[in-house]
């Protein structure tokens, strides 16, 4: 079996970072200087952060998922290698 090594590098962990905050400062900013009522600014400054939830939101959704499959198929590789060694005739013990 195969050990799960993470895809991602920390220098990919901060870019990351870095740009969700140039992006909240630039919708921040946006949004700041729009020339609007005080209640359309906080219908899209409301809109803006039930995007970020959602987006981490689903990301955790698909994380999720993708993690509960490599379980699944740890699992499955596990009984198999034990279904053959029973075959096989060897011990398990």
């Amino acid at each position: 079996m195969s050990t799960y090594k993470p895809k991602g590098s920390n220098a990919w962990n901060i870019f990351t970072y870095f740009n969700f905050a140039v992006a909240a400062v630039m919708m921040a900013g946006g949004i700041w200087s729009l020339e609007a009522s005080f209640s359309a600014k906080g219908y899209y400054a409301m809109a803006a952060l039930m995007l970020v939830y959602s987006t981490a939101s689903i990301t955790k959704a698909f994380r999720d998922q993708e993690e509960s499959d490599r379980i699944y198929n740890k699992i499955e590789d596990a009984r198999t290698e034990r279904l053959l060694a029973e075959v096989s005739g060897k011990d398990t013990d």
